[in-house]
């Protein structure tokens, strides 16, 4: 930060997370990808998960829906979705040859800088797109189940799974249905409209402010109590 503002005193810093477990490059595009449409046009995203010199490794620049995002060459700029859109920039090679062990300072800060003062993505990288790509998780369909995953673990220990209310309802058409979390060691019959709907110590399901099943204990830790992890099978049967 301190560079940053040496470099442009008229910088405002926000810190989005301090707590992406380390190397967690999915969680860390989970928790961007969910959040940065809620800053303003033009804002610039550090990425500093996964960011380690490493043999044939880079830092990028990527630029979309007027918002900037700067991280290693690592599958989160593709897990931030928006492919369509998406702009990449090769910022030149991250290694042990040709860096330090803090790109951060020594390569995002000083991009980061030249952004806030009007440069534009081709002034200071390459286009490329041969970078890392890979799409987040997906919930998956067998005869009258959706088979979803546990892919974020808030600090609160509510699960949220992959299983968006869009698919729910289409998949749905307004049946019956079970939840089932760890197998068929807890079920849940009905959805929350909020969390206060369900007495304190129970577990709920719930759909939450970005549209995915989100699986807690009211007034509890669900990642605790249910021995929850990110991978563990969430699946919602429907009944005719």
């Amino acid at each position: 930060m301190g560079k940053l503002k040496s470099c442009n005193p008229d910088i405002e810093f926000v810190t989005i997370s301090n707590s992406i477990k380390p190397y967690n490059t999915a969680e860390a595009a989970f928790v961007l990808r969910n959040c940065y449409k809620f800053y303003p046009s033009g804002s610039i995203h550090i990425i500093a998960v996964g960011t380690d010199p490493v043999p044939d490794s880079r830092i990028l620049l990527a630029h979309a829906n007027d918002h900037y995002f700067l991280s290693a060459d690592n599958g989160i700029i593709g897990l931030l979705g928006d492919s369509e859109t998406l702009e990449v920039y090769s910022l030149g090679n991250n290694t042990p040859e040709t860096t330090n062990s803090f790109p951060e300072l020594h390569i995002m800060a000083e991009v980061a800088c030249r952004i806030s003062k009007g440069e534009k993505p081709s002034d200071v990288g390459k286009p490329v797109d041969d970078y890392l790509k890979q799409i987040p998780l997906r919930a998956t369909l067998e005869n009258n189940t959706i088979t979803g995953t546990i892919i974020y673990l808030d600090s609160y220990g509510n699960a949220i799974t992959n299983i968006s209310r869009e698919l729910f309802e289409r998949i749905g058409n307004q049946r019956k249905y079970e939840i089932f979390v760890q197998s068929k060691h807890y079920r849940i019959t009905r959805l929350n409209a909020k969390y206060s709907e369900t007495t304190p110590g129970d577990l709920l399901a719930i759909f939450n402010s970005i549209g995915l099943l989100e699986i807690a204990i009211r007034n509890g830790s669900a990642r605790e109590l249910l021995n929850l992890n990110t991978d563990s099978t969430v699946r919602v049967e429907f009944n005719d």
